[in-house]
């Protein structure tokens, strides 16, 4: 393995590789840093050298981390069951809780993507064309998703949308009574090992909860390694359990649970994906974890995709 990732490292075809750590059976078997352009939530870093200090965006996949927190969250009884509804956890918009047309989503549409509102993020993350940006330039962020347009019923499709996360972060806030940082880090950052974190808050001063975290690559991976051994005693078993469960299909055997992507081929891995080549995969018949990062911000995920593979020996 470590041979395969450095002919890929040594011969180039990781331009934009930050990162990389790999643990099997819970221990490290092999750590690789890089250099480059880096970025946190769009404010340019410069020319960065990366060690295993070194704390990195982990954009998206600080949705995966936020489904952890949900569950830890839930077990010590602060938010509601994820059948429990929605928008009725937003009691300051009467309005919205009134409406007919969402009184029947629930906190489990959030979970999985599926709550059947107007949202797109295909336009880059630095356009309000995309629908994260627009909610982190719009006044309220909340009222802007829970307002969007009903375009199908929740619960039958699922769509990519950064904004169901951002007010599972809040749901979770509010419950826990501070910040989403601060329960993060006495929940599961510290019961971890885990002393150094960020979180990038938006405008308004809250957790840009779906994209904003960040950690070393060497603590990203104890996270998937907490995954693999059922949650230990931090996260619960069960909520691990629920979570990690196919919910709805993505497109062939790539399906989504509880914020996580769940894939049911061959072998069955779980992946928490982000912008420019962050990646977080566990793969538990073979005890492998992987964390990736990388510099391919709003790009193709070339440097990601070519250590992950080199890893696989694919």
């Amino acid at each position: 393995m470590a041979e395969r990732v450095d002919e890929v490292l040594g011969a180039g075809k990781a331009p934009d590789f930050h990162g990389l750590v790999v643990m099997r059976g819970g221990e490290v078997v092999l750590e690789r840093y890089g250099a480059g352009q880096d970025h946190r939530l769009g404010q340019d870093l410069g020319h960065v050298v990366f060690d295993r200090d070194t704390l990195h965006d982990l954009r998206s996949v600080s949705k995966s981390v936020v489904g952890l927190l949900y569950g830890i969250a839930l077990g010590e009884g602060l938010v509601p069951e994820p059948g429990e509804g929605l928008v009725r956890q937003f009691a300051e918009y009467p309005d919205l809780v009134a409406d007919p047309e969402r009184a029947h989503l629930t906190i489990e549409h959030a979970l999985t993507m599926t709550l059947g509102l107007e949202w797109n993020e295909d336009a880059p993350y630095t356009s309000p064309a995309n629908s994260e940006i627009a909610m982190e330039l719009a006044p309220d962020r909340h009222r802007y998703v829970l307002e969007r347009p009903v375009v199908e019923g929740a619960g039958r499709q699922w769509l990519y949308c950064g904004g169901a996360t951002a007010l599972l972060g809040t749901v979770i806030a509010r419950g826990a009574g501070r910040p989403l940082a601060e329960y993060a880090e006495t929940a599961l950052f510290r019961p971890l090992g885990i002393g150094d974190f960020g979180w990038t808050k938006g405008d308004d001063g809250l957790e840009s909860a779906a994209a904003g975290l960040r950690l070393r690559p060497l603590d990203l991976a104890a996270v998937g390694r907490l995954v693999l051994d059922g949650g230990r005693d931090i996260v619960p078993g069960r909520w691990i359990e629920e979570m990690l469960t196919p919910r709805v299909v993505i497109e062939g055997d790539l399906h989504y649970g509880y914020q996580w992507y769940i894939g049911t081929g061959e072998r069955r891995q779980y992946e928490g994906i982000g912008n420019g080549g962050q990646r977080l995969l566990a793969v538990p018949e073979e005890e492998l974890v992987v964390a990736v990062t990388a510099g391919e911000y709003d790009q193709d995920t070339v440097s990601a995709t070519a250590v992950l593979d080199a890893v696989l020996g694919r």
